[in-house]
């Protein structure tokens, strides 16, 4: 009989398995990333049922359920995230860049849970109590229902919860933890896998709300296996520079609400503080009468938000010139400036083209397009656009402006915020009601957009336009 066996490759990228060693990954393609790990063998009876001694089938209706299951976190921007709050039983992953605020909303999650009588366990493992007690200190007050640990043993860590039996359990960060059971090193795609396992089996059996902290590759994925995101019940990024003071939580997998809701939250010295209005917050600072400035509308959920839209342009020094998208897709530039030198005949190849989203919010929902098109306009002719005109729509091949979503939500949101104009698709102004104190604009194509804009400049000449 052939020998089993006792060791497989795992990439450490992307965590893709394979029988013998690769010089590249076929998974994510990345040079020199497999390593050797021991195959853990699995015992007879090893997976238990994640629900605890239930043996027989059930139908929906004998299982009981309500949505005051959930627990709120304190933070209104977290539990909108989640889905209306963290719901029990639930496996929690938070990624990010080192420093952006894991560690920090985690902690201030426990100060709220423990001020509201929920029972919390803090278990670190790149921490030690002093260190946290020193950023403790930074962030308030913690009452006796939260209780620190620093250990990276798994097995103690989950003797010490079935002990403890605390409602909420918060684990930084899983590349640390260590399964005694597997020989390889703390971090390896097998401990993280692993160690998540147990974890898992731990929040479904005991309902333990677990939430786990997962370090970053540099393109900006967990390291570690892809498959912790699918073991997991939510993952959640945290995005945005660590040296600014915003800082996003995006939803990319939740099996308990939507994906498409964010959170925005400022970076203080007591921690981060919630941002009620990311409109407002987005659009301070904006400059006054700047050419290549348009304000946009984009949803993120059920959530409008206005973002400020800079654009750049300049005759190129050179034969090839350059294009420089920040916050948006690249690609998604380069088509609209071949749609503007196309159909608006605007000779855009001999310039420069810097296209910027202010704040370092990162958009990619196509109503932002008109935006993008009329602030390269803008800029291409140096002349400003209204201060208090907003700019929605989705721009085609062939010119056309479509219609967008939820216009309305996003007339009101610029009404909101003292916008006395709408640029928006001639179709969702035609079948959308008037609004009191805001005037509706519509644009069936490029060429209607940058005529009624061309209404607020007095000495402007349109170029020969050929169709």
């Amino acid at each position: 009989m052939a020998k089993a066996k006792t060791t497989v490759f795992f990439c450490q990228e992307c965590g893709y398995e394979s029988a013998k060693w690769m010089g590249q990954c076929p998974g994510c393609r990345a040079w020199n990333s497999f390593v050797e790990e021991p195959v853990k063998k699995m015992q007879r009876g090893a997976s238990a049922h994640l629900t605890g001694n239930q043996a027989k089938p059930v139908t929906l209706e004998e299982i009981e359920t309500s949505e005051t299951d959930r627990i709120s976190s304190g933070m209104a921007e977290l539990d909108r995230v989640l889905g209306g709050g963290i719901v029990p039983g639930s496996l929690v992953l938070v990624g990010g860049d080192p420093g952006i605020g894991k560690s920090t909303i985690l902690l201030q999650v426990c100060k709220n849970l423990a001020a509201a009588g929920v029972s919390t366990l803090y278990v670190s493992g790149e921490e030690s109590l002093k260190q946290i007690k020193m950023r403790a200190a930074r962030i308030g007050t913690f009452t006796s229902e939260v209780k620190f640990l620093c250990e990276t043993n798994l097995s103690e860590i989950e003797t010490m919860i079935r002990k403890e039996k605390p409602k909420v359990a918060i684990i930084d960060s899983i590349q640390t933890m260590c399964n005694e059971e597997i020989s390889s090193a703390p971090g390896s795609v097998s401990q993280v896998r692993e160690s998540t396992s147990v974890l898992m089996q731990l929040a479904k059996k005991q309902g333990v709300m677990i939430f786990i902290v997962g370090h970053v590759t540099k393109e900006g994925t967990v390291a570690g296996p892809r498959v912790l995101e699918h073991m997991v019940d939510t993952v959640l990024y945290f995005e945005g520079d660590r040296h600014a003071a915003y800082r996003i939580l995006r939803g990319v997998k939740n099996r308990f609400g939507s994906t498409n809701e964010i959170g925005v939250f400022e970076m203080r010295e007591d921690g981060l503080s919630e941002v009620a209005n990311p409109s407002e917050y987005m659009l301070s600072g904006r400059p006054e009468n700047a050419s290549g400035s348009v304000v946009a509308c984009s949803m993120e959920g059920t959530r409008p938000i206005l973002i400020e839209i800079q654009s750049l342009v300049c005759k190129t020094s050179f034969g090839i010139p350059r294009r420089t998208a920040a916050g948006t897709d690249f690609n998604r530039v380069n088509l609209l400036l071949a749609v503007l030198e196309k159909r608006l005949n605007l000779p855009l190849s001999s310039c420069d083209a810097y296209v910027n989203i202010a704040g370092g919010i990162r958009m990619t929902e196509p109503a932002i397009d008109l935006a993008l098109v009329l602030a390269i306009i803008s800029s291409y002719q140096d002349r400003p656009i209204d201060e208090k005109t907003i700019v929605f729509g989705e721009v085609g091949l062939s010119g056309e402006v479509r219609a967008v979503s939820m216009a309305r939500q996003r007339v009101l949101e610029a009404k909101k915020l003292g916008f006395h104009r709408v640029i928006l698709p001639k179709v969702s102004a035609d079948s959308m009601e008037p609004v009191e104190g805001i005037r509706l604009e519509g644009a069936a194509t490029v060429l209607d957009a940058m005529r009624i804009i061309s209404v607020s400049y007095t000495h402007l000449t349109l170029p020969t336009i050929r169709l």
